[in-house]
């Protein structure tokens, strides 16, 4: 079984893949953050960098699917590879830090993996309004984060309800995540398991 994980910057993915990874001795594959070589450049010069990460993301995400498929495991995903295409390249391109050329060239490139990509079985989306956003990001205190503006986040909330309205390559699961605590709170963390319970059983 393949779970996915999706929701903005701050919403709380990586915490949650711990933590349900845990509980259901799930598998986790995480976004790979720590080793990118290109975040640090994107922050501080998003047009000159934008493409360089999108497609490192991309890369990313597809070697992680094709491990997915290949190891026969039950998996929790941080983030997927929709969210790169659907939300981030798109963001960046209209708000002009993608060039064209660059955003036809990537968006041809995700259409060719897409075909070769089975969705998760079932996909939650964490659902987060800005403070929340803003709170979590200065929680955590990645440097390279310091620069995100509020508009950004705005725009990517706007992107991720639109794609969510829309999504119809199998289950998925809203969270509103604003009045949740699962570190903190163990009776959040129960209501977010039951309601995956009551999807998991669901499936079959």
């Amino acid at each position: 079984m393949h779970v996915a994980i999706a929701g903005n910057i701050g919403a709380g993915k990586t915490t949650l893949t711990k933590l349900l990874a845990k509980h259901y001795k799930w598998s986790p594959h995480y976004e790979s953050v720590d080793e990118n070589p290109y975040l640090d450049d994107f922050y501080g010069a998003m047009e000159r960098w934008s493409f360089n990460l999108q497609v490192y993301f991309l890369n990313s995400r597809f070697r992680q699917i094709l491990e997915i498929r290949e190891g026969g495991k039950n998996i929790i995903q941080d983030r997927t590879i929709y969210e790169d295409a659907h939300i981030f390249a798109p963001n960046l391109h209209a708000m002009g830090l993608m060039p064209n050329r660059d955003f036809q060239n990537y968006s041809s490139l995700f259409k060719l993996m897409e075909r070769l990509v089975s969705p998760p079985d079932l996909l939650i989306y964490l659902r987060a309004n800005i403070p929340t956003l803003v709170g979590q990001i200065h929680k955590r205190g990645r440097d390279y984060e310091n620069s995100i503006s509020i508009d950004y986040l705005s725009r990517l909330n706007e992107r991720y309800e639109a794609w969510i309205s829309t999504y119809d390559k199998g289950n998925l699961l809203i969270i509103d995540v604003d009045n949740l605590d699962f570190v903190d709170k163990p009776e959040d963390l129960g209501s977010v398991i039951d309601k995956i319970d009551a999807q998991i059983h669901g499936l079959f």
